[in-house]
C-alpha cells in the first residue's frame, strides 16, 4: 500500500512510473477489478468542490500525479520527490508490455473516428495485442440498457486493460460506479487516446518539463479550454499556497 499525500482536498499516490506499471499489470494478468486515475489540476480542483468526486478519486486503486503542478506539490508540501506519471507516457508503456504478453485491450471513449485511426495505430506499433473491443458511447446521459450492454461486452471480450476516454470528471465517476462490475483494470487516460491516435498533439518536452503542457493544450482549443483553465489554474494556486501557508504555522 503506497503512501498518500494530501494536495488540497486530494491524496495521491507516493510511487514510481515503474512501480506503478507493475501494479497495473499484475491486476490485468488477474483480471481483478480495479480502476486508476491520473491526477492533474483540473481533477483536484474538481475533487475541492465536490465531494462525491473527491471520494470517487479517493476510492481509485491509484492516483498517480499526472500533471507537473501535483508532482511539484508534493516536494513543496511534503519534502518528497514525486516522480510526474502522466497518462500520456503511462499509456504507451503500458501498451508495450501487454504487446510483449500478448494480452487482451479494450478502449472505451472518444468517437468512433478516433477509435478507427487508433485500431490502425496499434496495428502498426504493437502486432501481439489482442484487440477485445472497441466502444464509442453515446454522448450524454447514458441509458441503463447501453451501459449494461457496454459491461457485458467488455467482460466477454476477456479484457484484462479497459482504457476509458470520456474526459474528466466523466470518466472517473464512470470507472467507480462500474469498477467492480467489469474484472478488468480501468485507466481514465481522457485526452492521451486522440494524442495516441495521432489527432492531436502533444507539448514539447521542455514545455512538459516547465509545466505548460496546459498552455499547449490551451492553443489548441481555446474556445473549450480557456475558462476551465482560467478557473482551475487560479484557483489551484490559491489552494496550494493556503495549504502551505497553514504547514508552516503548524
Amino acid at each position: 500500500m503506497n503512501e498518500r499525500l494530501q494536495i488540497i482536498s486530494l491524496h495521491v499516490d507516493h510511487t514510481g512510473f515503474n512501480k506503478s506499471l507493475d501494479t497495473v499489470m499484475g491486476l490485468a494478468e488477474k483480471r481483478q477489478p480495479a480502476y486508476v486515475c491520473f491526477a492533474n489540476v483540473h481533477m483536484t480542483i474538481e475533487a475541492y468542490r465536490n465531494k462525491i468526486f473527491l471520494d470517487q478519486v479517493q476510492n481509485a486503486d491509484l492516483v498517480l500525479a499526472d500533471g507537473k503542478p501535483i508532482a511539484v506539490a508534493c516536494k513543496i508540501l511534503h519534502h518528497k520527490k514525486q516522480e510526474r506519471i502522466a497518462g500520456m507516457d503511462f499509456m504507451p508503456r503500458l501498451l508495450e508490455l501487454a504487446n510483449e504478453k500478448r494480452m487482451r485491450v479494450f478502449f472505451y471513449g472518444s468517437t468512433p473516428e478516433v477509435l478507427k485511426t487508433l485500431k490502425q495505430k496499434i496495428n502498426q506499433l504493437y502486432p501481439t495485442i489482442i484487440h477485445a473491443g472497441y466502444i464509442s458511447p453515446s454522448f450524454g446521459v447514458q441509458k441503463e440498457d447501453e451501459l449494461v450492454k457496454d459491461i457485458d461486452q467488455i467482460n466477454d471480450s476477456g479484457a484484462q486493460i479497459v482504457f476509458v476516454s470520456l474526459g474528466c470528471p466523466k470518466q472517473e465517476k464512470w470507472m467507480a460506479a462500474n469498477s467492480k462490475k467489469i474484472n478488468a483494470v480501468l485507466l481514465g487516460i481522457g485526452a492521451a487516446l486522440p494524442v495516441m491516435a495521432g489527432i492531436h498533439k502533444r507539448a514539447p518536452v521542455w514545455m512538459q518539463k516547465l509545466a505548460l503542457e496546459w498552455f499547449y493544450r490551451l492553443m489548441q482549443q481555446p474556445g473549450r479550454l480557456f475558462k476551465r483553465y482560467l478557473f482551475t489554474n487560479s484557483m489551484f494556486i490559491f489552494l496550494l499556497t493556503g495549504q502551505g501557508v497553514k504547514k508552516l504555522l503548524k
